[in-house]
């Protein structure tokens, strides 16, 4: 009987200890026989000897280097290229930041064992997480909020079950070799932020399904708000904006104009143009209000690549 063969692809940033502490998880899994997990992992011009770490710690690690300038999509997207060249029969993505408990590769792969019983042989399964302190939920699948507005999602809460969503967050998600030989790899139109929004709807419609597993199947952390709120003036805003993660205020992030825009014109519908505009609304009443003299500028801790 053949082995089923999982590739792990990552990418990281001066995160030794955190990419180490889920390495040390993905390779402490309690796996279903004859199941073999490799790891291709980019290390994007990492300063904190985190390459010569992961030598040292896990020599069968694969390891690529990036020139600083990959950020999470373009990071992704090189281990994934690197991992196709194998031909794996799943493709586990998982972020550096995210600690998955010694039952999930065996839950993602039941979960998809079982989908393909009942007829869904292109099923993404995305693992859901949570915070270590506080036990809420932080990332995993997300389904449209909003009938009016097709990018207003929300995390869905793990239940007993599987469910179906319409994308998932990119931290924990297992992808079969048949949804990647429709979809193929992460699109290089985004640098940072919403490819992995992207593959899940791009999946979807190319037949594929996107689903769930049961129950938390890890924790992380969410991001480190980057609060810069308003701009002095647009034009400050707008080069802030320019930069792969963006400008963000208290609860929002504004893409990149160019990287939204993609992704809007290819999942919003003839109204894209309108949903492409909207976010970048509340730029230009922000630097309205800072020239008033109606707004307070914080600063917050930077978010990690």
């Amino acid at each position: 009987m053949n082995r089923t063969k999982i590739a792990t692809l990552l990418t990281c940033f001066n995160r030794q200890q955190k990419t180490l502490a889920c390495l040390e998880a993905l390779f402490n899994q309690a796996l279903p026989a004859k199941v073999d997990i490799s790891a291709y992992i980019v290390d994007d011009a990492s300063t904190d000897g985190t390459s010569d770490a992961l030598r040292q710690t896990y020599p069968q690690v694969k390891i690529f280097s990036g020139d600083g300038n990959l950020f999470w999509n373009g990071g992704m997207r090189r281990a994934f290229s690197e991992a196709m060249k194998d031909d794996p029969d799943y493709y586990l993505w998982l972020n550096d930041d995210t600690i998955i408990y010694p039952e999930t590769v065996s839950v993602l792969l039941q979960t998809s064992h079982n989908l393909s019983e009942t007829g869904e042989t292109k099923a993404i399964v995305g693992g859901s997480t949570c915070d270590p302190e506080t036990g809420q939920t932080t990332y995993g699948g997300v389904v449209r909020n909003n009938p009016l507005h097709p990018f207003r999602y929300g995390v869905l809460e793990p239940t007993k079950e599987p469910q179906r969503c319409d994308t998932m967050h990119g931290n924990c998600v297992l992808i079969p070799r048949s949804v990647v030989q429709r979809v193929g790899n992460l699109d290089p139109a985004f640098v940072h932020y919403i490819g992995d929004w992207d593959y899940g709807l791009r999946a979807r419609q190319k037949g594929c399904t996107v689903w769930i597993a049961p129950g938390y199947l890890g924790t992380c952390s969410l991001n480190p708000q980057v609060t810069k709120t308003a701009a002095d003036n647009l034009s400050e805003g707008l080069d802030k904006m320019s930069k792969p993660k963006g400008l963000s205020f208290k609860d929002t992030t504004l893409q990149p104009a160019q990287e939204w825009k993609v992704f809007t014109q290819r999942h919003g519908g003839w109204l894209w143009p309108i949903y492409w505009m909207l976010p970048y609304r509340r730029l230009v009443w922000l630097s309205v209000l800072s020239k008033l003299g109606l707004t307070k500028n914080k600063t917050q801790g930077e978010e990690d690549g």
